[in-house]
């Protein structure tokens, strides 16, 4: 699983270890670095303010992520009552395959990539229910949402996986902090996984009959 930054700087992609991974553990640490990653810089108390959060538990968990690399103070910005905050520029890589197999491993695996989930969900729905009364016509019309269907092997899902990064790699690099007249934050979500519950179909060379 992935998240990537459109931060101005240089970016440094980074995959998370076990160390990383408990440190982002905390679902209003998620929900700090989501804030900072699709709305740009804020301070303690305005992150409260649209977190629905005290200022203090804010701060400290600015804090903890300042200490983990996640996000840095905006440099010449601010004062030392009011500091600024934003993302450390570049992606964010979770890999459940490379995470220890241990109980509390997982379940720090599970709460981060819920509370990614929930994130794009909320702001998703948001649009779905809200877009037609509160954004401009023509936002709409350049928006899309869409849900595609098909029979792929393995090796093609992850095809189409890197096809895709490639694609949005370049918009990435092309607009990278990006601030002109017009322009608004906007979210790219892409999906592609096998469905649970669906069969895979039989190899008839393969004895067992499954791949």
């Amino acid at each position: 699983m992935t998240e990537t930054s459109g931060s101005a700087s240089t970016p440094v992609d980074r995959t998370l270890d076990m160390v990383s991974l408990k440190a982002l553990a905390h679902p209003l640490r998620v929900q700090i670095l989501d804030t900072l990653s699709t709305y740009g810089q804020f301070t303690a108390s305005g992150l409260a303010e649209r977190l629905g959060e005290s200022s203090g538990a804010t701060s400290y968990h600015l804090r903890q992520l300042e200490r983990h690399g996640f996000v840095r103070e905006v440099a010449g910005k601010g004062s030392g009552r009011e500091r600024w905050w934003e993302r450390m520029p570049g992606g964010i890589t979770l890999n459940a395959l490379d995470i220890e197999d241990t109980h509390a491993a997982r379940e720090a695996e599970r709460l981060v990539m819920r509370q990614w989930s929930d994130n794009r969900y909320r702001l998703l729905r948001d649009f779905e229910e809200n877009a037609t009364t509160n954004v401009a016509e023509h936002w709409i019309r350049s928006s899309s949402i869409s849900t595609i269907n098909l029979r792929l092997t393995a090796e093609q899902l992850k095809a189409l996986g890197r096809d895709f990064e490639t694609l949005i790699d370049s918009y990435v690099e092309r607009f990278r902090g990006q601030d002109v007249p017009g322009s608004r934050p906007v979210q790219v979500q892409f999906n592609a996984f096998p469905v649970l519950d669906g069969e895979e179909t039989p190899d008839p060379s393969d004895d067992g009959g499954r791949a």
